[in-house]
């Protein structure tokens, strides 16, 4: 959520989107399941999945499609940070505010991307982090996505 209440999209669009959804989308099936955001959020329990499932799946067929994830980040600017804040803090393995070369570099292999350590560390630039910092912020994770 962004604290001055302002939206976080101010210079993109919602289509900028698609690749938060392909991160959570885990196996690439074009919809995020149950065990999509099982995977992507080892450490939630089953209720806890089942309630990020109720809010997004609108049409309640047992899948996030990508015209609800969207409608669902589209409809409220200060809700949209949360959901983003969540995948932030999920793929944050250490907790310590920043997304470094270790964090990203495990999340995505456990959500199946095979990437190489350039592409990880082309990320962390591309967030405005770098090795000295410990990676990127929630501002720069919100730059990498909108690539």
């Amino acid at each position: 959520m962004c604290p001055t209440g302002t939206s976080l999209w101010p210079a993109r669009t919602i289509s900028d989107l698609r690749s938060a959804f392909e991160i959570l989308d885990v196996d690439r099936d074009g919809k995020i399941s149950h065990e999509d955001l099982k995977t992507s959020y080892a450490d939630a329990d089953d209720d806890v999945i089942g309630s990020m499932m109720t809010v997004a799946d609108s049409n309640k067929d047992g899948y996030v499609e990508y015209e609800e994830f969207e409608k669902l980040l589209e409809g409220d600017s200060n809700r949209s940070g949360g959901v983003l804040e969540d995948v932030f803090k999920a793929m944050d393995g250490d907790s310590d505010g920043k997304l470094g070369y270790g964090d990203l570099r495990s999340y995505l292999n456990s959500a199946g991307f095979e990437v190489s350590d350039d592409e990880i560390k082309g990320m962390i630039k591309l967030g405005d982090g770098d090795d000295e910092s410990g990676g990127v912020t929630f501002d720069g994770f919100m730059k990498i996505l909108a690539v």
